[in-house]
């Protein structure tokens, strides 16, 4: 282990971490959209749960989420040297060694399934365990780098949060949070190939046969917009399977129809610079998207609950 000194810190390097080093290891910024989905789950769910419990049950997705971020960051230091987006992370970056982050991976990924199970149900921490190995081994070390399709496929790990916290609470898997995973299952598509396109440099060079760089630009907006459309009529099955009122129909019938008219420029899109104008629009606007038609579903539900929303 070395100290470099400077006028403003002590920075440890070599395998010495910091606390902001391990935090980024975790992945906060796909944290934060697992543990929103899981709280989304987790309040639709029909019936209720200690305050204290659903908090723990958060924590633990929370912190799984983190673990198998920490795995794939272990497992894929090689390619993130090579790509722009991701060559400050900290191993690439010096801050932190494979092994810390495999050590962390592992801890936190083993501490959070055996705390949920504890807490709420086994059905629950078993779902989550095997989200944990889906993302870090079946996406990571498998699909990622074998398949164009590993978006597709892989996306399912990004899915199961809000059905791990609807099974948190009930201790079963229902119809409705079978739709929840699927309306995340179909997002991720469109949403990850957005950015695909415009950062296919990165994914060519990390030799990442991303949609792009295997089938070209044309066929990766013809599926982005098929993927867009599926998504919108998907988003709107709430309704009838009586999770939702008008509310939330029409707060995802307004949304799906910008997402869908941003789809339908980047297909028509022609040359590079517009293209990739356009592809990181729907890439950020798809962020959005899931926010808000998950917020107001809950909205809508809890609305519905206690009368506000006829």
């Amino acid at each position: 282990m070395a100290f470099v000194e400077d006028s403003n810190s002590l920075t440890v390097t070599a395998g010495g971490a910091r606390v902001e080093d391990y935090v980024a290891l975790l992945k906060p910024r796909v944290m934060s959209l697992v543990v929103f989905t899981a709280i989304i789950g987790l309040l639709l769910a029909p019936s209720g749960i200690n305050p204290v419990i659903a908090v723990i049950a958060i924590l633990c997705i929370a912190v799984g989420a983190g673990g198998s971020g920490a795995l794939n960051m272990w497992f894929d230091a090689d390619i993130d040297a090579v790509m722009s987006r991701t060559a400050n992370r900290p191993i690439p970056a010096g801050r932190a060694t494979r092994g810390e982050a495999l050590a962390l991976g592992l801890i936190c990924s083993g501490f959070s399934v055996m705390i949920l199970g504890l807490a709420t149900n086994w059905l629950a921490a078993g779902l989550l365990a095997f989200t944990i190995f889906f993302y870090a081994v079946i996406y990571t070390m498998w699909l990622k780098r074998s398949t164009p399709q590993n978006i597709v496929i892989g996306g399912a790990a990004g899915a199961f949060p809000p059905m791990i916290g609807w099974a948190a609470v009930t201790g079963d898997v229902s119809l409705a949070s079978c739709v929840l995973f699927l309306i995340i299952f179909l997002w991720t598509p469109p949403h990850f190939w957005a950015l695909a396109l415009y950062k296919q440099g990165d994914y060519g060079a990390a030799g990442i046969p991303m949609l792009p760089n295997v089938a070209g630009e044309q066929a990766t907006k013809t599926q982005i917009l098929l993927y867009s459309v599926i998504l919108v009529a998907t988003s709107l099955l709430p309704q009838a399977i009586g999770l939702s009122g008008w509310l939330y129909t029409g707060v995802a019938a307004v949304t799906g129809a910008s997402f869908l008219f941003i789809a339908v420029r980047l297909y028509r899109s022609a040359g590079a610079p517009q293209m990739k104008k356009v592809a990181r629009s729907l890439f950020t606007y798809s962020l959005s998207y899931l926010f808000v038609i998950f917020f107001a579903l809950i909205v809508d539900h809890w609305g519905r609950m206690i009368g506000w929303i006829g």
